[in-house]
């Protein structure tokens, strides 16, 4: 399959994330060819309203796709004929199945999701949810979950929650006992539905509020002006590239250029990745020109995808990665690295040069599958190795554990590997300026780290 962002693709949509567990997104009904039914030993019309219908809407679509078409030296024929040839006590039996068959591959990336999973996948890479607004953390000396941001415009903004209130109950259900993300998930629900909330402030009494969910965006980019030498500087943080990171960035890009920023750090420690349209659409916002990335699927089509002459900015660019910056984040680092156009600081990214597509099944349940490798416009193959970046920033466990249990503190004096990404920057801009720098920057916005 072709996995060119133009024209886009209209079957399944295509992801570069890393956690198996987030592998979906939009919902999609199978297609099944002429040509695919003819490669089944039975039709799929013999097996109506039997689990076996997904187990080879599944199978089918692995068969046509999968990246390696040796499926990893499996015989995929008689992994089907298995399958098929079983009785199953009930759907999750089935499902069971499915699962322990798709772990032959050795593709932790090629995984079946369960309805449910799909749902939630779903919400998380689409870029919105139905809920009431609430960014929400269990504070670790006392326990409580407590509110750690409000969306404008909310149903709980509406409703008078502040940052520092207490989550007590959710529809009469305690949070003593729940993560700040199982309150998350209580808490959202369809669209237009109520929910009852119980909060205390300050150490005061229990208050009640009931409240109607509404859809909203799911921030994904946070940004903000910050100094360094005198000079100021715009800090951009990228959670995950769902279907709203583009919009974002670009909103942000131009707010902190209004601004008057002399250049940027742009924060993708501990993003996973997600969309691969995000990571080249994004990719542009900072290219004028030059490859982002080359991808080759299972029939050796070799397909390279560059900048387009729509950069939003030029202006110097530091980059901060961690061992948790995968996938999207790793095309993004990559393009922006190759092409001279930024300096890479902090420590070696995840690894993961694979774009899986995901395909919804007909029990609502879905199939995200390995489709095709990918390589940095150098040409080098990230798998298992990762990018290292231009300057190391190491942290301790502790300092990590303290800096990512609290996000408030990145981007801060707290925040070493960022105090290190603004020095390198400021020296990026000096160079930019023809002003000396205590090392080497070229105007492009990357250093080498060598002089």
């Amino acid at each position: 399959m072709s996995i060119s962002p133009f024209p886009r693709p209209s079957f399944p949509k295509l992801l570069s994330l890393l956690r198996p567990s987030a592998l979906a997104l939009a919902p999609l009904a199978f297609v099944t060819t002429a040509a695919e039914v003819a490669l089944a030993a039975t039709p799929l019309t013999e097996y109506e309203d039997s689990p076996k219908v997904v187990i080879d809407e599944a199978w089918q679509i692995i068969n046509r796709e999968y990246v390696d078409n040796s499926f990893n030296q499996l015989d995929w024929q008689a992994v089907r004929q298995d399958l098929l040839g079983r009785e199953y006590s009930s759907q999750d039996a089935a499902y069971g199945a499915l699962r322990t068959a798709l772990r032959r591959l050795n593709d932790p990336y090629t995984r079946f999701l369960s309805p449910a999973e799909y749902a939630d996948l779903t919400d998380q890479t689409s870029g919105e949810v139905s809920g009431i607004g609430v960014q929400l953390e269990r504070n670790s000396q006392s326990g409580a979950v407590l509110v750690t941001g409000v969306a404008p415009g909310s149903p709980a903004e509406q409703a008078g929650v502040v940052v520092g209130d207490r989550i007590l109950l959710v529809d009469g259900q305690s949070t003593e006992r729940l993560t700040a993300e199982g309150v998350q998930q209580q808490l959202r629900g369809n669209e237009g539905s109520q929910v009852t909330l119980t909060i205390s402030r300050n150490g005061g009494g229990p208050r009640t509020l009931i409240m109607t969910r509404a859809l909203m965006d799911l921030p994904t980019v946070e940004y903000a002006q910050k100094t360094v030498g005198g000079r100021p500087i715009g800090y951009i943080r990228l959670i995950e590239f769902n279907a709203h990171a583009a919009k974002q960035m670009a909103e942000a890009i131009r707010s902190l250029s209004d601004a008057g920023v002399e250049g940027f750090v742009l924060d993708l420690r501990g993003n996973p990745g997600g969309l691969l349209l995000a990571s080249i659409d994004i990719s542009r916002m900072w290219l004028q020109h030059g490859p982002i990335v080359r991808t080759l699927d299972r029939s050796g089509n070799d397909e390279a995808i560059s900048a387009n002459r729509t950069a939003l900015t030029d202006l110097p660019l530091t980059v901060l990665v961690d061992g948790r910056s995968a996938s999207s984040s790793e095309i993004l680092t990559g393009a922006l690295r190759d092409n001279n156009r930024a300096t890479v600081v902090g420590n070696t990214t995840y690894g993961k040069a694979l774009v899986q597509s995901l395909h919804g099944l007909t029990d609502g349940s879905g199939l995200t599958v390995t489709v095709a490798h990918y390589y940095t416009p150098n040409g080098t193959d990230i798998s298992s190795r990762g990018i290292v970046p231009d300057v190391e920033v190491g942290l301790s466990d502790r300092q990590r554990r303290e800096l990512f249990s609290n996000p408030a503190l990145l981007g801060t004096e707290a925040d070493a590997q960022y105090l290190r990404a603004a020095e390198v920057l400021e020296q990026t801009i000096l160079a930019s300026q023809g002003q000396p720098a205590t090392t080497g920057a070229s105007r492009l916005g990357r250093i080498d780290p060598a002089e």
